[in-house]
């Protein structure tokens, strides 16, 4: 693709970051096919290549405009196109810039502007968030029915015993909104690993990964968590801790990538790009492991909801169905796999009919093969899901922890 990026763009990081992926494109269309706003509203403008096309445009001087801004929007960042593209165009990258870009020079109107800031100020902040989650709770039964749904009942956190102290230890990365939402998550894989024979170390005061501020377009306040996430990673490192092991994927995917988000920070580039290299999925770590410890007690079929952020973000599709087989777990069928259920982080909150249309027909196609349970990888993705399963919805390190023997 010929670009022709201005010249007060061209020269800066983003303007030749921008230039070499859009160079990568040969407008084929092979994403449109895997794309899930574009099969839902059938606009080549809601697809990745159309997409690429309207930050192509802006870069070289077109106007950009609420429509434009809408667009971009509209994109679920699910990064299916990137897993189907042969000619491996950095979509999510060139999708940052695009609508870092379009932020500078489009105004959005100020109730969307108030809605995203306090998405911005509560959802990351573990405390804040926790607090907020805790009178949703308490005042649930006087709620309107959609506000209702919206927030998860109570779920009561249980203390680990017997846990042992094992030579070998990482990190776990427990997230902003996931102790709150499902505390059972982190215990669980404190649990398995615990039977693997590995420790887990939690840090203190650690922030969000970013990942929510970055798609907003909070940059400064994504890269603060980022360099205050390493600060404290720091020291654990140094000691001989062996990996950061994330189990929710959107977290995950994020952390990953602090080496490319951070690569110009003089201070940080080379901590960041450690991080990323040591960041493992719970799937993704554990698979190297010896399963055959396991004593696994399970008899029902259960489906798996691969995220995108799994699947298309971190590459590791087929990884966690893999490894739930090996343990004995029946898995059913569940056709267009690939395809968002749309939760996508804070999609859900920004484009509701998106979004929810998305979950209705992932469930349609979860619930083809008759499971009993539903399991997924990332907090999003479950709570999201959660809302109108008619069957439960679980991450499957819980499954894996409630099933040992």
């Amino acid at each position: 693709m010929q670009t022709f990026i201005e010249q007060s763009i061209s020269n800066t990081s983003e303007g030749k970051e921008a230039e070499r992926i859009l160079r990568s494109c040969v407008h084929c269309g092979f994403c449109t096919a895997t794309c899930p706003t574009y099969q839902l509203l059938g606009d080549e403008l809601d697809g990745p290549r159309g997409r690429i096309y309207l930050i192509k445009s802006m870069l070289e001087g077109e106007a950009s405009t609420n429509r434009t801004m809408q667009h971009l929007d509209r994109c679920l960042t699910c990064r299916a196109c990137e897993t189907t593209c042969p000619s491996g165009v950095e979509y999510g990258k060139l999708l940052d810039i695009g609508r870092h870009y379009v932020n500078q020079k489009t105004s959005r109107p100020w109730q969307q502007r108030l809605y995203r800031f306090l998405i911005s100020q509560s959802l990351p902040y573990k405390r804040r968030f926790k607090l907020l989650l805790k009178l949703g709770q308490t005042f649930r039964f006087c709620l309107p029915a959609k506000l209702k749904s919206m927030i998860p009942v109570e779920e009561k956190q249980t203390e680990l015993t017997n846990i042992k102290v094992h030579s070998r230890k990482v990190i776990l990365f427990t997230g902003c909104v996931q102790p709150a939402l499902a505390p059972g998550i982190n215990q669980s894989v404190t649990k398995v690993l615990d039977v693997l024979g590995v420790s887990v170390v939690e840090i203190k005061n650690e922030q969000c990964c970013g990942a929510l501020s970055h798609h907003l377009t909070e940059t400064e306040q994504a890269l603060s968590f980022m360099r205050q996430n390493i600060d404290l990673y720091w020291s654990a490192i140094e000691q001989g801790i062996e990996a950061i092991i994330v189990s929710a994927s959107g977290c995950g995917v994020h952390i990953k990538e602090y080496g490319y988000l951070l690569r110009e920070d003089k201070q940080y580039a080379a901590k960041a790009a450690t991080i990323a290299a040591m960041t493992k999925d719970i799937s993704e770590f554990v698979s190297g492991l010896e399963l055959e410890k396991f004593k696994i007690d399970s008899s029902r079929n259960v489906a798996f909801q691969s995220p995108c952020t799994l699947q298309h973000g971190q590459k590791l599709g087929g990884v966690t169905e893999s490894l739930l087989q090996r343990l004995g777990f029946t898995l059913t069928p569940v056709p267009d796999a690939h395809l968002c259920c749309g939760s996508a982080g804070v999609y859900s909150l920004l484009e509701e009919d998106i979004s929810n249309e998305l979950r209705g027909n992932k469930l349609k196609n979860l619930m083809q093969g008759a499971p009993e349970i539903i399991l997924t990888a990332n907090i999003g993705c479950l709570k999201h899901l959660q809302q109108k399963s008619p069957v439960p919805v679980r991450h499957w390190i819980e499954e894996v922890a409630a099933s040992i023997k």
